[in-house]
């Protein structure tokens, strides 16, 4: 996906294109275009019940740093500031992986019953990946829940440092 920065028309342009994919339809949208109404707000799902299922502290994981069990998972915390819900958050590797980690610090713009849109940086460092070097992803991603999964899952799977694929997992809150 091409990466734009700077301008609220950018903005518009790499959110609509993370939600046609998360929604499922065509969303175009044009520089110039007049703000978003109160129920176009609540169709791009920063409603008050994708707030509710967001806003809060989620577990957080990474497949190379814990594999089966939950009991070593990270944790992310979604806030509440009106138009959009900063993001931030970390889970560190232990033993073999100590120095290992997946970190988040963004924000959600859109979210739908069946995930969100993250826009920010998710940075990984596993010490068998790209000769143990941090990998930086910076932009737009989707994360999704399919089927009866209690999380949601970074869409974008590809390390872009390595031929690996990273599962970057964002749990429901109450797991």
């Amino acid at each position: 996906m091409t990466h734009f920065v700077g301008s609220t028309a950018a903005l518009s342009l790499r959110v609509a294109l993370a939600l046609s994919g998360l929604f499922g339809v065509s969303m175009p949208v044009l520089a110039g275009s007049p703000p978003a109404t109160a129920a176009q707000k609540t169709a791009n799902g920063l409603d008050a019940a994708a707030r509710a299922r967001l806003v809060g502290e989620h577990m957080l994981t990474l497949q190379w740093l814990r594999w089966g069990d939950l009991s070593g998972a990270g944790k992310v915390v979604v806030e509440d500031a009106g138009d959009t819900l900063p993001m931030r958050g970390e889970q560190r590797g232990t033993g073999e992986n100590a120095d290992d980690y997946v970190r988040l610090d963004g924000r959600i713009v859109a979210a739908s019953r069946e995930g969100f849109v993250f826009e920010g940086e998710i940075l990984t460092r596993v010490h068998h990946i790209a000769n143990g070097s941090e990998c930086r992803r910076s932009g737009t991603f989707t994360f999704k829940a399919t089927g009866k999964r209690r999380y949601w899952r970074l869409q974008e799977m590809d390390n872009p440092c390595d031929s690996a694929t990273d599962y970057v997992d964002v749990y429901f809150r109450g797991i």
